[in-house]
């Protein structure tokens, strides 16, 4: 079993960054991939940015060359760093693992966008 848990989140204005961390415990061993997804109000929840063990990322449209995806092994933890927030950014924001098919999420953190 593993646990996520999420902090950094909070409120900021237009252009402002923010940085999401998320500290993973349990059984964690290297888990194979690990990301960030949202859900905005009134919509689905979606992929914001994944990690997989190799180096691979993948990235939401709307965020790439804003967001950026780390994580420290050795820390169990992964990181989304946020540039050039936007309105359209605000959501809560996932942490997501998946241990070889056992998927994980945070609690989720709230980041609000404004002018």
């Amino acid at each position: 079993q593993v646990q996520l848990v999420e902090s950094g989140g909070g409120s900021v204005q237009i252009g402002e960054s923010l940085k999401l961390s998320c500290v993973a415990s349990g059984n964690t061993g290297t888990i194979p991939s690990m990301g960030w997804y949202r859900r905005a109000p009134g919509k689905q929840r979606e992929l914001v940015a994944e990690l997989i063990i190799g180096g691979t990322t993948r990235y939401a449209e709307s965020v790439k060359g804003r967001f950026t995806i780390s994580r420290d092994n050795a820390k169990a933890s992964v990181y989304l760093h946020m540039n050039i927030l936007k309105p359209e950014d605000t959501a809560v924001y996932y942490c997501h693992a998946d241990d070889y098919g056992h998927i994980y999420w945070g609690q989720g953190a709230q980041v609000t966008v404004s002018a």
